[in-house]
This record gives C-alpha cells, structure tokens and sequence, in this order.
C-alpha cells in the first residue's frame, strides 16, 4: 500500500458515532496529534473539539477527525502531517491525509460560494450543500502529472531531473505540474515538459497515481523516451536540469514519494540484478 492513500480495506461512513472503539485524528490547526510511539487518540476523548466528522471504519473501527480548540495537551505534540512519514503506520499514514483533507474541506467550506448561506454536510456522500440555492461543493483534487524522462538503455539509461529553488540543497526530482482545466493528463504532461525543461518527448507510459495530501493532489506518474531538444530550465521554476546516469544520481526524494517511486523502478529496470 501506497504510504500516502486510503487503505483498501477502509470503509467511508458518514453515519457514524463515536464509541470506546474510536480512532480520533484531532488536528490543531493543520498539525496532527500523536505521541512519539505513534498512538492517536482513542474513544473519549477529554478535549475541547470543533468540526467533528466521522471518516469511515476499518475492520470495524470507526475513525474521526476534528479540530482541537486550545493547545495541544500534555505528552501529545502537534506536527504537520508529513512529519508523521514513519511515525505512524502506513495505514494510518493514509487515514491522516484523509483526514486532514476532509477537515481542510469543511474548515474552508462552511458558507456558499453563490449566495453566503450556511452549508449543510450531504447525508449521502462527501459534499457539501446549500439549503438556500442548492449548490453542492466537493473536496478539492488536485491532479498533478509526472514525468520521469529517459534516454539510453541498460546501464547506459540516462534520467532527466529537475530541482526547484525550494528543494532542499542538491536534491533533484522528475518533471511534474497541475493539471489545467480542460486539459487531458497527457497534454498536461507534455505542456510542463517543454515549460520546465525545453525537451520534447515520445510516447507516455503510464506508471501508477498516489494522493498526495499536502494539500491536495493527486499524482499521475508517466515515463517517456527523450525525442529532441536542448534542456533550457523555466526561468523562476527550475533552478537546474540535467541529464544523469542511473548509476550516479545525486540526491532524490524521500521514498514515500512518487518521484521516487518512479525513479527506482527505471533504475531498476536499467540495471537488473
């Protein structure tokens, strides 16, 4: 499973109350609960809460979220999400981003875009509703597209990386950007390769998807072969752009992430053991 996605064997509920069983992801502000051996919350809960949500269940036990009003307590400390890599098991993991998206979404949702009226939680589904003018609100999705470019064969494969100024030093990743509206995942593809890099490529191969709930995206990883063209880096979004050998890389992202993910499966396909 996926560190960063919602396990399979979960159970979206929106009908739930809490009982003793229950597994709270309590957010102060956008930094979750947890204490250093990785336990949540469980059952009463002797806190102040605010925008209680029901999440689902898993092999039944049921899961909420809800925002702490105060400091956090005692033996708890309040970190942001993506400091929770590792900390927590990859279930929950993926039951923490949930759940700080279903939370961001009611936090940044609780009046109508059209007319400014209250809105109402749907019974039915995860949405939002106006009782005055009927409007209906999703969680926000993000799709991201990623591109991890090749050249060359076995050892000889080379990777097109890319870092932005706000990488950690020396750290270089795959192409990726937004999807724009009304554009295929392919174009979009396409699009940010020649924006960020100046390089054409050939035909794309599809790899695998993660959600990545910092705050919300979806990414869409895709491989393709190098065609034509001078690497030239966007000016103000990439710092550098370079071609690397698969037997020296420099510095890549953490391995939680898809980049990564993408990464080691074309070194490991360049260099069989």
């Amino acid at each position: 499973m996926i560190a960063t996605s919602r396990p399979q064997a979960f159970e979206p509920d929106l009908t739930l109350s809490p009982t003793p069983q229950t597994v709270w992801f309590v957010f102060q502000g956008p930094r979750l609960l947890v204490r250093e051996d990785g336990t949540l919350p469980q059952g009463e809960v002797p806190w102040a809460l605010e925008d209680v949500t029901p999440l689902g269940r898993q092999e039944d036990v049921p899961f909420f979220t809800a925002g702490l009003s105060g400091d956090a307590p005692e033996g708890w400390a309040a970190l942001p999400v993506r400091a929770c890599f590792g900390r927590l098991p990859d279930d929950r993991m993926g039951l923490a981003g949930y759940a700080a998206q279903v939370l961001d979404f009611i936090r940044t949702h609780r009046y109508c875009g059209r007319c400014a009226s209250a809105l109402t939680d749907a019974a039915h589904e995860r949405s939002r509703r106006c009782p005055n003018c009927g409007l209906a609100v999703y969680p926000r999705v993000a799709p991201v597209a990623m591109v991890l470019i090749h050249r060359g064969q076995g050892a000889a494969t080379e990777l097109l990386l890319a870092r932005s100024p706000h990488f950690p030093p020396g750290m270089y990743s795959a192409i990726a950007g937004f999807v724009e509206p009304s554009e295929t995942l392919e174009t979009a593809a396409r699009r940010e390769v020649l924006e960020e890099v100046g390089v054409q490529v050939g035909e794309l191969r599809y790899a695998f998807s993660q959600p990545w709930p910092f705050p919300h995206s979806l990414m869409l990883g895709f491989d393709a072969e190098y065609v034509s063209g001078a690497i030239t880096p966007q000016a103000g979004e990439i710092e550098d752009a370079r071609w690397f050998p698969v037997t020296a890389l420099p510095t890549l992202p953490a391995p939680v992430s898809i980049a990564r993910a993408l990464i080691d499966r074309a070194v490991q396909a360049a260099l069989p053991l």
